[in-house]
């Protein structure tokens, strides 16, 4: 395998990391984002109230994009697999 082929490889892996956790990502910064106004506004300095909404928002979301996440990783996993004859020397 030469360094061309690794760095492509490596790069790919990336972004396919990235896509699959954005939306987790985006929605709990969303969540968190609203739950530090609220309690700025109220200023209610709660731990718990910063954490539950999070953990529901990410639970949620798993719950609804874990079919895509799942078969996005194993079309990317699979299609990894594959190529590797393509890289023996």
């Amino acid at each position: 395998m030469d360094p061309q082929a690794a760095l492509t490889m490596g790069q790919n892996a990336l972004f396919m990391l990235l896509m699959v956790a954005a939306p987790v990502l985006a929605t709990v910064l969303g969540v968190g984002l609203i739950v530090s106004l609220f309690q700025a506004i109220t200023q209610i300095q709660e731990a718990t109230l910063a954490f539950v909404p999070k953990l529901i928002a990410a639970v949620a979301v798993f719950a609804m994009a874990g079919p895509w996440m799942m078969s996005t990783m194993v079309d990317f996993i699979r299609s990894t697999i594959l190529s590797i004859p393509n890289y023996a020397v």
